[in-house]
């Protein structure tokens, strides 16, 4: 069974970085395509960034990309968002979900398995 836990969030200042943490419990996680959302108040939840079962293809939202990377240590079953130079505008609870059948893209209708969510708040 996936049971999947974010860690390391926290509050920053705007310029600095993060590194998010998605741990599955379980042992199907090396199985799945990976997935970072996050959703601010008062917004939709928003795709940040997917990476293949493989680790070979990684995907990201053009509000994104250039600043954060997605990885995955497939035998620590942990996928990583590492995020530079944030900005107040990525202030949001961030996801982690398990693509089940996707590739871990935005467009993928099988994130079937999500965290509770880790909370990342940027001052200016």
């Amino acid at each position: 069974q996936v049971q999947l836990v974010e860690s390391g969030g926290g509050l920053v200042q705007a310029g600095g970085s993060l590194r998010l943490s998605c741990a599955d419990s379980g042992r199907t996680f090396v199985s799945n395509a990976m997935g970072w959302f996050r959703q601010a108040p008062g917004k939709e939840r928003e795709y940040v960034a997917g990476i293949s079962w493989s680790g070979q293809y990684t995907y990201y939202a053009n509000s994104v990309k250039g600043r954060f990377t997605i990885s995955r240590d497939s035998d620590k079953n942990t996928v990583y968002l590492q995020m530079n130079s944030l900005k107040p505008e990525d202030t949001a609870v961030y996801y982690c979900a398990a693509d089940q059948l996707g590739d871990g893209t935005r467009w993928s209708r099988t994130y079937n398995y999500w965290g509770q969510g880790t909370q990342v708040t940027v001052s200016s």
